[in-house]
């Protein structure tokens, strides 16, 4: 059985922090080095339902996307929500971990998981990490459908795909224009509109996607956008790196038992319409 720092140490090699950015906080937030792990629980958000599903099924490391702590804290007490999250974990013997924007632009990354899920052919990194020699780390990523089609399909595809949400697929631009370059960016990508224009991507499918970018995009060319829920576009990274842990405790005989949270942390609930028109 290894020890926290052992796993730790493996998951850092997959992520590195220094690959992070500079406003990020990544790696570990609580946690003993020396402490057996036999059971790891991946998700998307560190909330308390997650702890919840750690400590049923006792699970001595999350692993997950999201910070806990953001942008910095005076305090953990567990009179706030955060600061109850960590009392928890500490008094039933549960790590968390964070791996962010290392893990955005790792080979593979969060939208090779993304891309995956929708069965795209991934030629490159949407936005090339310049100190990688192969090109093939970076955020977002350019893909290839195996043939063209409609924007419309190619929404109902990611409908399909990704886990299920209130939000749904939100879609801009003309519903019969064919596609078959894409570009995808797990959680908030509008800040990458230039970065997939100069791709020659037909449709573009990321989440946030806020209203005058997204006014702006459609004005400026063709693009087609595709809006989906910021946890559901990073939620299928939490499968890629469960099993990169899993072949990582077969090659070291851990024999790890390495889980997949499905329950939906996405703070959107319910969704409410009129009806979409026509």
């Amino acid at each position: 059985m290894p020890r926290l720092s052992e796993v730790i140490a493996e998951l850092d090699a997959l992520w590195p922090p220094e690959r992070a950015e500079g406003w990020d906080a990544v790696g570990t937030v609580c946690g003993d080095p020396g402490a057996e792990i036999d059971r790891v629980l991946f998700a998307v958000d560190p909330v308390q339902q997650i702890a919840d599903e750690a400590r049923g099924l006792g699970a001595q490391l999350i692993v997950t996307h999201h910070p806990l702590y953001l942008r910095g804290t005076t305090t953990v007490a567990a009179t706030t929500f955060k600061g109850r999250v960590v009392h928890g974990l500490i008094t039933h013997g549960i790590a968390l971990h964070v791996a962010h924007t290392n893990a955005d632009t790792a080979d593979p990354g969060v939208s090779d998981a993304l891309a995956g899920s929708l069965d795209l052919r991934v030629t490159g990194p949407l936005v090339p990490d310049p100190t990688d020699a192969t090109g093939r780390r970076g955020l977002g990523r350019v893909c290839e459908l195996d043939r063209p089609e409609t924007l419309r399909d190619f929404a109902a595809r990611a409908a399909a795909r990704l886990p299920a949400t209130a939000q749904g697929i939100r879609l801009a631009g003309d519903p019969d224009a064919l596609v078959r370059r894409v570009a995808v960016s797990g959680g908030s990508g509008d800040s990458l509109f230039d970065a997939v224009r100069a791709a020659g991507a037909d449709a573009f499918l990321t989440a946030d996607l806020r209203h005058h970018p997204a006014s702006e995009a459609v004005q400026h060319s063709p693009l087609g956008l595709v809006d989906a829920a910021h946890w559901a576009t990073e939620w299928p990274w939490c499968e890629q790196a469960a099993a990169q842990l899993d072949a990582i405790s077969d090659r070291h005989g851990w024999d790890l038992r390495v889980h997949v949270s499905k329950q939906v942390t996405d703070p959107w609930t319910t969704h409410h319409s009129s009806g979409a028109p026509n």
